[in-house]
């Protein structure tokens, strides 16, 4: 129970990484709020929680939009009386090069992936900053540190994300909040998946192209950054400030032979 006593906030909670920490930090003892834009899904990721044993509570909200993020707060506070631990989360992918993305595509990504952590964070902050307590992980990804070919908006928006971790970390240590950042490799998501269907012909030899990117040889499941979410969620990582942490597969610093 290494969430003992946590209430856990969490964006894009209904399907993919999101759901699979939402279940995660449940059965660690967090009373954890799903975050979704999808009622089905975010219910389904509730229900699954209590299911299980735990507790949780749905608010569906679009983090780009400021009255819904704070309305979230305002009623998880209601709720709980307290937030622990935020795990920006939501975020959505781009493909193309710079020549090739659309102007609107680029607004939609730096929207939901950069300013959803800005307008969460701004809305969660003060309550944390009142308790001087807190955790908030950003979800950024190994892109931040790689060239990928035909990712130019997400790789920015990911990039603008690890930076605003270690800016946001030196406003905030003095208030005993800690925010680190997670670095993914490619997971097997939903989302991955779908993608691979719809933008290739072959599925299959894309996804063995995919998994010879990272040095294990495969991707990575939702499971294992739920895993890494976990350790910066819990007191276990009190001496992580302002960090990114590598869940990739060696797909950062690894190269195949």
């Amino acid at each position: 129970m290494r969430l003992k006593g946590k209430v856990a906030l969490i964006t894009g909670a209904g399907s993919g990484i999101g759901r699979s920490t939402a279940l995660l930090f449940a059965s660690q003892g967090a009373k954890v709020i799903v975050n979704d834009i999808s009622d089905a899904q975010g219910s389904d990721t509730v229900a699954e929680i209590v299911r299980q044993g735990g507790e949780g509570l749905f608010l569906k909200g679009d983090v780009t939009k400021a009255e819904e993020v704070e309305a979230i707060a305002r009623r998880a506070i209601e709720r709980y009386r307290q937030i622990d631990v935020l795990f920006n989360n939501a975020g959505i992918s781009g493909v193309g090069a710079v020549h090739e993305t659309a102007e609107d595509l680029w607004d939609r990504v730096v929207n939901v992936n950069i300013k959803g952590v800005f307008l969460v964070s701004k809305a969660v902050l003060p309550h944390m900053m009142a308790r001087r307590t807190g955790s908030i992980i950003n979800m950024s990804s190994c892109i931040a540190e790689i060239g990928l070919q035909r990712r130019a908006v997400y790789s920015a928006s990911k990039g603008a994300v690890l930076a605003l971790t270690k800016s946001m970390q030196v406003d905030y240590a003095t208030y005993n909040i800690r925010v680190n950042a997670l670095l993914p490799g490619t997971i097997l998501t939903p989302f991955v998946e779908e993608y691979l269907r719809k933008s290739y012909d072959n599925p299959e030899e894309a996804m063995e192209s995919l998994k010879q990117r990272q040095l294990s040889g495969d991707l990575g499941r939702p499971e294992d950054v739920a895993q890494a979410a976990l350790y910066l969620a819990s007191d276990e990582s009190r001496f992580m400030m302002g960090s990114p942490l590598y869940i990739d597969g060696g797909a950062t610093f690894g190269k195949m032979a």
